[in-house]
């Protein structure tokens, strides 16, 4: 029966992976679908207006009318955003740390993926340069999490009695999935969603996760893929639009016989362009870390209505910069006269048509174009496949320009009140520098042979990496969009030298953004420099703790006061523990508790012994009669009551239901316990809210059994200790918690060496270690917080000066 169970269990785990891919893919197909009806629909009244307006004079009013288009787009997704405050930024940070271990509360509610999808889709329709990606990997987050508890705190009246996956663990497996097929659906890279769920997400990965979680990114990619060929081409099953974001495909023209992607001598610009994003990845960064403190102490506190003002300021100002420069600063460029269109691909002519048809020619005359309008003028994706495949050039001043703008107005745009992503804005600012460089290489230096959509994405790699410092995911995606292996060094080897430079500056932008928020990530491993301290430096040792047998009053005295999330269970060691079972049930069944879980040499051979007496060998059971005459002791008492009353113990004999008072002296306060497992705050109340428990003048025995199923019945949200109705519940029954607590956690030594936690900590995904010393008992506990740098900093500190 376990084995069907654990086929079922697998085969439900392969079925829900599936789902929350295909989901990921429709949220995606949403997004773009609605992106680009808003966005053409703006467009095309705008750029009808600006044509009229040429002869007539009155531009102020095609301005106007953007603004009105941007501005409310705007103000909907700000409104969005003061609903669900979590759904605000790309959501990636928060993504990263959920799977971290750490809790943010509301991070993967259905109400977010809502506000998270439609707020992202007026955002990018309102004009601001974000980008719709980043959002998708959080939207891709909330299904992962939400599809395989059916139910919602939403919609609580939508119930199905579903018993699987009632654990953090498995939860975080599903939103490491969904993560993964957010990516995949966003550039169309299964193999890169699954990379970076392992590189940037997950914390704790296990082998058997790595192939459902390709699978679900296979599903949303082949699901995004399916809809939008079919909904643009009208071609059902024809698969020509992996993911939101295409980069077309590289090619050099057939005439030009000299042109090559990329040769042996231009891995020499490559690394210099890596060395430049990732300086001004670090710029971006510190500008981006300086405006966002900025936020928290001026913005923030205020009323929220601030956060949308900021919003509509910012929106504003891009609106008014995008149409200035595109009127005033744009160059009249020649069209390029050798057309794609002898290629016989398909998707090739697809793109060569959709970047000569995204050309504006704004106030130019007949065969030429304004290169500033073509770049501000049309949805980023144009402008990317704009910068990557025009065969005309683009100024150096226009581009010199146009990067400068993007830059600043992306940098202010990052972290206001509205859901945005930083990967497309990042690639196209990148983009232009990369085709600066490629036109500055053939005007000046006179390297004929370069192609500039190689020099156009190799820049966007070297911004995107020195912005978000990611390398083998972000290498796989961007390998992935353009669908061209040859890239794969060049595109490797720029982001490594952008990580290595911004790195000697400052962090990747997610990071910084963890930090501001004071989460406790914890990074990959600890600095040399810290096996300096043990775990006895860094612990907890004011500890609160439950007995096996405790008080109802007790407990609820200890759940109300205290914010911890696990309590380790102990008993303590006392000197008269023979008078304290006559006198006092509860105290009494504790000690007994801890006579029957403690194993000694002793005990476990007698044990052996009188098993061994049952076998039906004469000389067995004359050699256990032996064993057991010479082995026991001539008086017939309990060996642990001999080693409890060997031991001094100077501490008062209190009632275990009695909590420290301040007139304790250090010795009453921290007295020895005896450790016996650990036990959750979600448990405890879970048995009190369920009644769990006996009276004094009743066994333990007769205290009700809960099954596993109910225990994690309320899984994810137990209710709270402040809400429970406690009234009907005598305070001086017992409850016994020793059926429900851990009784094997993990722990370690005061002597172990910080690294050896801390990897401990991170692989196994605790939240609690509690450290034992050599007698067993418990002498601290460690948390998450013990383990962030800035703990072990200032413990290390504290190290050298008592040195």
């Amino acid at each position: 029966l376990s084995k069907q169970k654990a086929q079922r269990y697998e085969a439900v785990k392969w079925m829900l992976v599936f789902a929350i891919g295909v989901c990921t893919g429709l949220v995606g197909l949403f997004v773009d679908f609605f992106v680009r009806l808003f966005t053409q629909l703006k467009f095309r009244v705008v750029q009808s207006s600006v044509e009229e307006c040429t002869e007539k004079g009155c531009l102020a009013l095609s301005l106007l009318e953007l603004l009105g288009f941007n501005l409310t787009f705007v103000f909907l997704a700000s409104l969005l955003v003061l609903i669900q405050p979590v759904a605000a930024g790309s959501g990636i940070p928060e993504i990263k740390c959920y799977l971290n271990g750490v809790k943010v509360p509301g991070v993967v509610r259905l109400r977010t993926v809502v506000c998270k999808a439609m707020g992202v889709l007026f955002s990018v329709a309102g004009g601001l340069f974000v980008g719709k990606e980043g959002p998708m990997i959080h939207s891709g987050a909330v299904v992962g999490a939400g599809l395989p508890q059916f139910q919602s705190i939403s919609l609580r009246r939508i119930q199905f009695n579903f018993p699987y996956f009632r654990s953090d663990r498995d939860k975080r497996d599903f939103v490491s999935a969904g993560a993964a097929a957010g990516v995949a659906a966003a550039f169309g890279a299964p193999i890169g969603g699954t990379l970076f769920s392992l590189e940037e997400g997950s914390s704790f990965w296990n082998q058997g996760l790595t192939w459902k979680v390709l699978f679900c990114s296979m599903a949303a990619t082949f699901t995004l893929n399916f809809f939008r060929s079919g909904l643009q081409f009208g071609s059902w099953g024809s698969f020509q639009l992996p993911g939101l974001l295409n980069f077309g495909e590289f090619k050099c023209s057939e005439s030009d016989k000299k042109c090559h992607l990329w040769t042996a001598v231009d891995l020499g610009f490559f690394i210099l362009m890596g060395i430049v994003g990732g300086l001004l990845g670090a710029t971006f960064n510190c500008l981006n870390k300086k405006l966002a403190k900025y936020r928290m102490r001026n913005v923030h506190p205020k009323p929220k209505l601030v956060r949308v003002l900021e919003s509509l300021l910012v929106s504003l100002t891009t609106t008014v910069v995008v149409f200035v420069a595109s009127m005033v600063l744009g160059e009249c460029r020649q069209m390029s006269s050798s057309r794609h269109s002898g290629n016989d691909t398909l998707s090739l002519q697809d793109i060569s048509e959709d970047v000569n048809s995204s050309i504006k020619t704004f106030f130019c005359p007949n065969e030429t174009y304004n290169d500033m309008a073509t770049l501000f003028f049309n949805p980023q994706e144009s402008a990317i496949l704009q910068l990557f495949h025009q065969d005309g050039t683009f100024s150096p001043v226009t581009l010199s320009l146009f990067f400068l703008l993007y830059f600043l107005l992306s940098c202010w745009t990052y972290g206001i009140s509205v859901p945005s992503g930083l990967f497309v804005p990042s690639l196209l600012c990148g983009a232009a520098f990369g085709r600066l460089v490629a036109n500055l290489l053939k005007s000046y230096i006179g390297l004929d042979h370069i192609y500039s959509g190689t020099f156009a994405l190799i820049g966007a790699a070297a911004f995107l990496g020195g912005v978000v410092r990611m390398t083998i995911s972000l290498t796989v995606i961007l390998i992935e969009s353009t669908n061209e292996i040859t890239y794969g060094l060049p595109i490797m080897i720029t982001l490594m030298v952008a990580k290595w430079t911004g790195d000697f500056f400052n962090k990747g932008i997610y990071d910084i953004h963890v930090n501001l928020r004071g989460v406790p990530l914890l990074e990959w491993e600890t600095g040399v420099e810290m096996d300096k301290l043990r775990a006895s430096d860094i612990m907890e040792p004011n500890l609160t703790y439950v007995y096996p047998h405790t008080r109802i009053q007790s407990l609820v005295s200890i759940l109300r006061t205290t914010v911890h999330h696990a309590f380790p269970v102990v008993t303590e060691n006392r000197g008269n523990e023979r008078e304290f079972m006559k006198g006092n049930q509860l105290i009494s069944n504790n000690i007994k508790f801890k006579k029957s879980s403690i194993l000694t040499r002793a005990g476990e051979q007698r044990k052996r012994s009188q098993s061994m007496k049952s076998y039906p060998s004469s000389e067995l059971r004359n050699m256990c009669d032996e064993h057991i005459a010479t082995e026991e002791p001539p008086e017939k008492e309990d060996l642990l009551q001999q080693m409890l009353e060997r031991r001094y113990t100077p501490y008062p004999n209190l009632y275990p239901d009695q909590s420290p008072s301040e007139e304790w002296t250090m010795e009453e306060r921290f007295r020895p316990l005896t450790f016996h497992g650990l036990i959750l705050r979600s448990q405890l109340v879970t048995l009190l809210d369920r009644g769990v428990c006996y009276s004094e003048s009743q066994s333990s025995a007769s205290q009700p059994r809960l099954s596993h199923a109910e225990m994690s019945e309320d899984y994810p949200r137990y209710p709270d200790i402040h809400d429970l109705d406690l009234t009907l519940l005598n305070p001086r029954m017992i409850v016994d918690v020793t059926p429900y607590m851990n009784p094997s956690p993990f722990t370690v030594s005061p002597n172990t060496h910080v690294s050896q936690v801390f990897n401990l900590f991170r692989t196994m995904g605790l939240r609690h270690l509690p450290v034992v010393n050599a007698v067993g008992e418990v002498v601290g506990i460690i948390t998450r917080h013990n383990l962030t740098h800035e703990f072990l900093q200032a413990r290390l500190r504290q190290h050298y000066q008592t040195i």
